[in-house]
């Protein structure tokens, strides 16, 4: 599944016929503007001037795992400019019913590309089980203050439904 969705993004950012819509969630709510397709040999295919850059920016899938074993996995994608302050991570909240956990955190690649995120954790108390839930991700820099403590600077956020399956 994973590999299909990846190959259908490059075949969409590839045709260059319009901007990469949204996955959204499972009920067609999500926050957050949708990932755009970049310039290509002249026409503007996202609202930008040719040659301007896209902005930071962050989509959740509408769908995540749930392993026999409490294994959650999350993805979507995102596209961040420019890491050079510090590094930048994807960080993902499940939440389904009262319940709510940290999925894992993927350290992003800042080059301006759209790119994968996956984010995985075993979460056996409380336990998700498949069926409908929210995703809340941040994609998230950390610069060092005056002090030279970390603190983190949120570049774009997502929150979504999903069908856990």
């Amino acid at each position: 599944m994973r590999v299909r969705l990846v190959l259908a993004a490059g075949v969409l950012l590839a045709s260059a016929a319009a901007p990469l819509a949204h996955a959204g969630g499972a009920d067609g709510l999500s926050a957050g503007p949708a990932l755009v397709g970049p310039v290509l040999n002249g026409p503007v295919l996202d609202g930008r001037a040719p040659g301007s850059r896209a902005a930071d920016d962050l989509t959740v899938y509408g769908y995540g795992t749930v392993g026999d074993d409490s294994t959650v996995t999350l993805s979507g994608m995102y596209r961040c400019l420019d890491d050079s302050a510090g590094p930048v991570f994807v960080s993902s909240t499940l939440v389904q019913g009262n319940r709510s956990a940290g999925i894992g955190g993927t350290q992003a690649v800042c080059d301006g590309h759209l790119h994968e995120w996956v984010n995985t954790s075993v979460v056996k108390d409380p336990a998700y089980r498949p069926g409908s839930a929210r995703v809340r991700a941040t994609l998230m820099q950390l610069t060092a203050d005056e002090e030279g403590l970390p603190t983190p600077g949120f570049l774009a956020a997502e929150d979504a439904a999903v069908e856990l399956r």
